[in-house]
């Protein structure tokens, strides 16, 4: 799994792509949280990182998708998956490995919004007036987050062999799973069950980590969606031998 995990870091970083979509994440960021009139924290009057937090999962839904969609349309399309699979190395492995990868790419990409959380603590009229225990929280619910993306990515690519096409299913598949529930319950098709299916999404779990509290409800839909999709790209390349 280790060389795996290698190999994909390797590539990652001999690719432009990481690096636009690392950058274009930042500005974008930058711009609603600094610039932007209706999002910018300069006009709040009050020290939050809330815009941030708001439109990252959004930049996330495309972010993620184009990093992961080459993990195994691009073994599968050039052949070189088979060249892994008669190595001593298990499917799960193959796809620990480029999944944890994926993950890495997710935690330096917000790494360096670090930047606007220690700005604005000194920037405060008082200095330090901002909730910690908020922005913790939103932190670690950005990182469930990303990892649910990455999950849904490296299934998406190991469904095609075309990256684009494994592209645009990644960004439809995040964005019912990220989005879409929520919006089906405030329809009100489902009568007494429109909570219910609220709370089959992840927004619901990305807002209630984001207050600060850590529920264990919340940390077991997080690792119970990501291993579905594990789970799924495991049954997807083992299909293969069919």
């Amino acid at each position: 799994m280790y060389t795996i995990f290698k190999k994909e870091i390797a590539a990652f970083l001999s690719s432009l792509i990481a690096y636009i979509a690392i950058v274009i994440f930042l500005i974008v960021l930058g711009l609603f949280v600094w610039v932007f009139p209706d999002t910018s924290v300069l006009n709040y009057g009050f020290s939050t990182l809330d815009s941030l937090f708001n439109i990252a999962p959004w930049v996330f839904m495309f972010l993620i998708p184009a990093i992961t969609m080459r993990s195994f349309s691009e073994e599968n399309k050039t052949g070189t998956i088979e060249l892994l699979t008669t190595r001593p190395i298990t499917d799960i492995q193959i796809i620990l490995g480029k999944y944890f990868a994926g993950l890495v790419l997710v935690f330096f990409a917000i790494l360096p919004t670090l930047i606007y959380y220690f700005s604005i603590y000194q920037l405060g009229s008082v200095k330090g007036n901002i909730d910690s225990g908020a922005v913790i929280g939103s932190y670690i619910g950005l990182l469930f987050l990303g990892a649910c993306f990455v999950a849904v990515g490296i299934f998406c690519s190991a469904m095609s062999d075309n990256q684009i096409v494994a592209f645009i299913i990644a960004v439809f598949l995040c964005f019912i799973a990220y989005s879409g529930f929520e919006s089906f319950s405030q329809l009100d098709l489902f009568g007494r069950v429109d909570d219910f299916v609220a709370k089959l999404g992840i927004s619901n779990h990305y807002l209630s980590i984001s207050r600060g509290i850590m529920d264990s409800r919340d940390v077991i839909y997080f690792m119970s969606f990501i291993i579905l999709f594990i789970l799924g790209t495991k049954t997807k390349l083992a299909s293969r031998k069919w």
